[in-house]
């Protein structure tokens, strides 16, 4: 195995990874029920933290331009409060060299 490939973070991985960004989100959360959420684990189960916690606004931040699309957050989160739909077709991660 490579030594440079193991030695990586994730943050340097994920900064190989392309994308094309759609212009609208393909995620959302009800506000309502994270309010209520005491572990928030869709902060820290998506490997590329599209999810971020705003304590002033107990208010939960999608960054959707970075999600990998791997469904982590939606499987995770034990309330269902989030909504996870594939991005518009041509839109999203980029998976395959072309």
């Amino acid at each position: 195995m490579n030594d440079d490939v193991t030695k990586k973070t994730i943050e340097d991985k994920l900064t190989t990874i392309k994308y094309n960004c759609d212009s609208k989100t393909h995620l959302s959360v009800d506000e309502d029920i994270c309010k209520t959420c005491e572990n928030r684990c869709c902060t820290y189960i998506c490997p590329a933290r599209v999810y971020t916690y705003d304590e002033d606004k107990n208010k939960i931040n999608v960054e959707y331009e970075n999600c990998l699309e791997c469904g982590a957050c939606r499987i995770a989160c034990p309330h269902g409060a989030i909504n996870w739909n594939y991005p518009e077709a041509k839109n999203g991660v980029i998976f395959k060299n072309s």
